[in-house]
């Protein structure tokens, strides 16, 4: 009976082990070395502009074409601009939280591979399991949006080629799109060359979009200097609708900035990832929050707010103005936004089933890399089809905020990822001797005396030498910062659920947001005062995100707001996809992780 007791008891903390930091690039480069070469490993080809050019054509989408005229008219006024602003400063905070984790740990896998290290498998595998959804409804979304911008050229949706019209056919709800499918297959093809040619291609893509903007930037500025910028000459000031409307504007306008987080998919295939990384998340927010600030001035200042078109707000403000031409060359930037997004879509989704492959979460069969391209061929191909037959047959756009859960959820957790990075790391090691559960270990942990296990507090029953003064200062020190962690997730999340529910009595509310303000408050001054790991801030060799704790906490208190508001239907239909990922974890991850048959050992700090 004891003994089924301590097996249910390992049951339960397999879900919370986590994946050794120190060692989890050196065993990838250990599996490849291990198979003679054989093209395990990624090929490390990517600088700063391949990781530029990734990250700008992930993040331009064709979204911003339409979402100037729908966060203009409904929301920010002629404060357009201010919005954007505030959007790529929220963006920027996750994006710093990326840059220091993807310097620290640099091997495929982007947030799942930091939840692993960091928080746990079971929070690991979810955040996988999620962006796995992320990845394969935003390229079948973005595919599926190519045909109509292609009609303009062929004269309207009638004239589109068979090829490239959607199709009514009896019997489905919806209109299938071959040409959603035939592109995605195509861009699977492109990335199943190498990431190298694939690079090239975003980026010639990428490029031919900025020069687009640029157009709509200059040619916008020169027309709005001939008439006087009549979009600036409005009855009401230039905050329309208050400061709460151009809030409201920047919490719709945040999900433009979203891209960068695939430049992080990559770290494994950067030649100096310390370096590079950090340079090209900055550099691709930087490019973005600029073009759209630009564009926003301009076309706000073309045609009043309230007359915008909330479809083609840019080509019907030049249209105003006397060139019609334009909206062939905005519309071509528009295609060209959609599928650089869509390349930039599909390339993480491999990486990150790879990762979870190699963790043995997933069968081995999909972290195969092939030898001559050095890419994940088979999980490339897998997520391909998935993505192209989704884009053929089904209208994503109603599961497009599905899209979102995926990217806010990886947001929050990189952010609680640096807390416990700095404060509390992972100090886990694995042991050289027997494995958990055999006779020689289980002895070892029956001999282990009280006071060791309550100094300790080791999880895995190892016995370890009487801890020194400045350990044990040390292992309080730690315990206070992980009370304090998990003390700011609470504030949190009661704070942000307080603010989102406005149907709740006033002085509920308000006494609720009161309480938990407090506790949120009170747990990042405590968890300033505790002070960082001495030992996590000598480790690190490239980029360290600044003001920590004040900003992941800001950046998790932002995700947190957004999740919240994503509307019911969203989380009811993400949470099907979560308990059906649940279910493959708890019945095949679990058991087949790489970590089942590994003991650890506590590191004392040097």
């Amino acid at each position: 009976m004891q003994q089924g007791n301590r097996l249910s008891w390992s049951d339960l903390q397999s879900l919370a082990r986590r994946k050794p930091a120190a060692s989890s690039s050196d065993r990838d480069a250990a599996e490849a070395a291990a198979d003679g070469g054989n093209g395990r490993g990624l090929a490390k080809a990517l600088s700063v502009p391949h990781l530029t050019a990734i990250g700008v054509g992930s993040t331009i989408g064709a979204g911003i074409y339409v979402l100037v005229g729908t966060v203009a008219r409904e929301h920010a006024g002629p404060a357009l601009t201010v919005s954007f602003l505030i959007a790529g400063i929220a963006a920027a905070l996750s994006a710093l939280c990326y840059a220091e984790l993807s310097c620290r740990f640099p091997s495929a896998g982007s947030a799942y591979h930091y939840s692993y290290i960091c928080i746990g498998e079971s929070v690991a595998w979810l955040i996988g399991w999620a962006l796995i959804l992320e990845y394969t409804i935003g390229g079948s979304t973005v595919a599926r949006g190519i045909s109509p911008n292609l009609a303009l050229f062929f004269g309207g949706q009638d004239n589109l080629p068979f090829f490239l019209a959607q199709v009514h056919i009896k019997g489905l709800d919806t209109a299938v799109d071959p040409c959603a499918a035939i592109l995605v297959l195509i861009v699977t093809a492109l990335l199943c060359l190498g990431i190298k040619e694939s690079s090239l291609v975003e980026g010639i893509i990428t490029i031919a979009n900025v020069a687009v903007m640029l157009f709509i930037i200059c040619a916008g500025g020169w027309l709005g200097f001939q008439n006087g910028w009549p979009g600036y000459n409005v009855p009401k000031s230039y905050f329309p609708n208050g400061a709460s409307g151009v809030f409201s504007g920047s919490a719709t306008l945040f999900f433009a900035y979203i891209g960068f987080d695939a430049v992080a998919s990559t770290a494994e295939e950067v030649k100096n990832p310390q370096r590079d990384l950090p340079l090209g998340m900055g550099l691709t927010l930087s490019l973005c929050c600029f073009l759209y600030m630009m564009v926003s001035v301009v076309i706000v200042g073309l045609v009043p707010y309230y007359a915008m078109d909330p479809d083609t707000p840019i080509s019907s403000a030049f249209a105003q103005h006397g060139m019609q031409w334009a909206v062939y060359v905005i519309s071509s930037g528009a295609v060209l936004a959609l599928i650089a997004s869509l390349i930039g879509a599909i390339l993480p989704q491999p990486r990150i089933v790879m990762a979870m492959a190699r963790d043995g979460l997933l069968p081995p069969i999909f972290s195969a890399v092939d030898q001559r391209t050095q890419v994940p061929t088979l999980s490339t191909i897998l997520t391909g089809i998935c993505a192209a037959i989704l884009a053929f047959f089904m209208d994503v756009s109603q599961l497009a905020g599905m899209v979102s859960v995926g990217t806010l959820l990886a947001f929050t957790m990189v952010a609680i990822s640096v807390l416990i990075v700095r404060y509390a790391p992972p100090d886990e090691m694995p042991m050289e001797g027997p494995d958990p559960g055999s006779l020689e270990s289980l002895a070892s942990q029956a001999g282990q005396s009280e006071r060791d296990e309550d100094i300790l507090g080791d999880p895995f029953g190892n016995v370890q030498e009487a801890p020194t003064a400045s350990e044990v200062a040390n292992m309080v020190r730690r315990q206070k910062a992980k009370r304090c962690i998990i003390l700011v997730c609470i504030g949190v999340i009661i704070f942000v659920s307080a603010v989102s529910f406005s149907s709740l009595p006033f002085y509920i509310q308000h006494t609720v947001c009161a309480f938990s303000g407090l506790l949120l408050l009170g747990s990042t001054i405590v968890l300033s005062c505790i002070g960082q790991d001495k030992n996590s801030l000598r480790k690190t060799e490239g980029f360290m995100c600044p003001f920590v704790p004040i900003l992941p906490v800001c950046c998790i208190l932002i995700n947190v707001y957004l999740l919240m508001n994503l509307g019911s239907h969203t989380w009811i239909r993400v949470s099907v996809w979560l308990v059906a990922g649940a279910l493959i974890y708890l019945f095949y991850g679990r058991s087949h992780s790489s970590l089942t048959t590994t003991a650890y050992q506590r590191v004392s700090p040097a």
